[in-house]
């Protein structure tokens, strides 16, 4: 099953089979895994980089996605490219390992960065494309639970723009909203936020809980702020849902919203 993303922004990791140059390694990052690889494989002069450019085929086989924007994704990116002169990974023996190749070695620098802030809490999802690169993280360096490893292929999907009739039922709403306002609260349609209370409109930003008999819909900012409440860190990883009171991983909260909690979820029933 292929994962569809929306919003995607993706590290990625590619091997070299071309038995000239087979194991070499190459870094990068994309919002559109598909059509990069493709860059890739036909040379610099269709976009792909100059450092695998008439070096290939390439594989992408894995990839790192869930970043929240694209300066994000780069600097992890970066990161990853140049462990040595990054300032998080300066305490970690960055140089490859004796009978350690290099894809090896960019799997452990790998794992060393999933441990550290800012990137040990957003909700990342580490995808093996192809599982027959897999390789298993050390005991003591497995990803933080809140970030699931899942295998197959991933697309990237745009977001869906709002119809026109999307938009006359948008007024619509707003129209039986403000007749909503003369009812009591307590018989008032589930358009509130659950942790503000405040009448959600179609714009907001918002998040639904993950289990499938909760109507919890909170606006991003305000079920952030819960869930950190009385916490040192200033992103959230998991918390209390307000209304059905099970607790929730904020990624997974993020992924639904992505759309892709459902497929994941399908993924991790497969194995």
């Amino acid at each position: 099953m292929v994962v569809e993303v929306e919003n995607f922004y993706g590290c990625y990791l590619l091997y070299c089979t071309n038995p000239k140059y087979k194991g070499r390694t190459y870094i990068g990052y994309t919002v559109n895994p598909t059509r990069r690889i493709n860059q890739h494989n036909k040379g610099s002069k269709f976009g792909g980089a100059c450092r695998t450019s008439g070096k290939g085929p390439w594989d992408m086989v894995l990839i790192i996605h869930g970043f929240p924007n694209d300066i994000s994704a780069l600097r992890f990116e970066w990161a990853w490219q140049h462990p040595k002169r990054s300032r998080r990974l300066r305490h970690i023996a960055s140089t490859k390992r004796k009978n350690e190749t290099r894809f090896q070695n960019c799997v452990r620098i790998l794992s060393h960065m999933l441990q550290v802030g800012p990137w040990n809490r957003l909700p990342l999802t580490i995808q093996w494309l192809k599982q027959e690169y897999k390789v298993d993280f050390e005991p003591t360096m497995a990803p933080p639970l809140h970030m699931p490893i899942a295998y197959g292929p991933v697309k990237s999907v745009k977001t869906k723009e709002p119809k026109d009739s999307d938009k006359q039922s948008q007024a619509k709403e707003t129209t039986d909203d403000m007749d909503d306002d003369l009812l009591p609260l307590t018989q008032r349609s589930n358009k509130r936020c659950a942790t503000c209370v405040q009448r959600l409109k179609p714009a907001d930003d918002t998040l639904s809980c993950v289990h499938p008999d909760c109507t919890m819909v909170s606006h991003v900012t305000c079920l952030a702020k819960k869930f950190i409440k009385n916490s040192e860190f200033l992103l959230p990883v998991e918390g209390k849902c307000p209304t059905c009171k099970n607790m929730v991983l904020w990624g997974d909260l993020v992924r639904k919203k992505r759309g892709c909690y459902k497929n994941l979820e399908g993924d991790s029933q497969d194995l």
